[in-house]
């Protein structure tokens, strides 16, 4: 399978910043896009064997999930730390705009319908999320076999703390229902389920759908790019930011996440602790 990944990347440290991209530090912001981008090429490149110790040979391995992908980063001017990235040039291919920063979702939006004819799944992801999932695509086909592609279901973002011990923390909380009601009617729909390897999994309408990614097949992306507000850059949704990456997707389709007691079902992770630790301080 050709999978395409798109990732807005900036970084430009300021004094006000209430993001990551704008901290002092540039270090954890290189590691996250570090991370970011390796964990895509482990998890679903091609290159990955089994050693066979009698033969003295490498030989292929998880190839039946094993895809073609190709990485585009995309950033703004000269506000990016990718010339500190300690990754290979040929992991990923750089794509230079002149957007605002904060409109950077969008520069990807375009690219992703540019290419509409040369993946079967497109994809965002802001550029501090780790993927650890080789089964994460059979599980959205899974999925979409399920429900159909008008549902879009989201995976729940997660960060590791040492906050009072080692904890997994979903960061992602429910938003009051209005903020959302002008985008998505939560009534229709509202919960699904199904089983898979002999275990009942459900998800429910998310009444929170970012997840600072999403992951669209051939037939939701091409239903998407067909919508009048496709890249219309409405940022009427918290901020640019969360806009960008959710705003386009909760109006096109009924997003879902797995339900709190099948969280991990569908995950992502967060790179660091600065939210959960935020939350569990409170």
């Amino acid at each position: 399978m050709r999978i395409l990944f798109t990732i807005p990347h900036y970084f430009n440290p300021s004094d006000r910043g209430k993001h990551g991209s704008q901290g002092k530090d540039p270090q954890p912001r290189i590691e996250a896009i570090a991370a970011c981008i390796t964990s895509l090429h482990r998890v679903f490149g091609k290159s990955q064997n089994s050693i066979d110790i009698a033969r003295g040979a490498a030989l292929p391995a998880n190839q039946s999930q094993a895809h073609s992908i190709d990485i585009v980063i995309c950033t703004t001017k000269d506000s990016h730390l990718l010339d500190r990235v300690p990754l290979p040039s040929h992991f990923y291919k750089h794509y230079r705009s002149k957007s605002e920063p904060q409109l950077l979702g969008f520069e990807c939006q375009a690219l992703l319908r540019d290419c509409i004819g040369s993946y079967e799944y497109f994809c965002y992801m802001e550029d501090d999320l780790i993927l650890h999932d080789p089964w994460f695509f059979v599980k959205l086909q899974w999925f979409s076999n399920k429900a159909g592609d008008m549902c879009l279901l989201q995976p729940n973002r997660y960060e590791i703390s040492s906050f009072e011990g080692n904890q997994k923390t979903y960061i992602d909380g429910n938003l009051a229902p209005q903020l959302t009601a002008k985008f998505q009617n939560l009534q229709e729909q509202p919960e699904l389920a199904g089983q898979i390897m002999g275990t009942q999994v459900t998800f429910s309408r998310a009444t929170n759908p970012h997840a600072g990614c999403y992951f669209l097949n051939v037939s939701q992306i091409n239903h998407w790019t067909k919508q009048p507000y496709f890249l219309d850059r409405d940022t009427s949704f918290i901020s640019p930011l969360e806009s960008a990456a959710t705003l386009g997707i909760m109006r096109a389709f009924r997003v879902y996440k797995p339900t709190p007691q099948n969280a991990n079902f569908l995950e992502i992770e967060h790179f660091g602790s600065v939210w959960s630790e935020r939350m569990l301080a409170m």
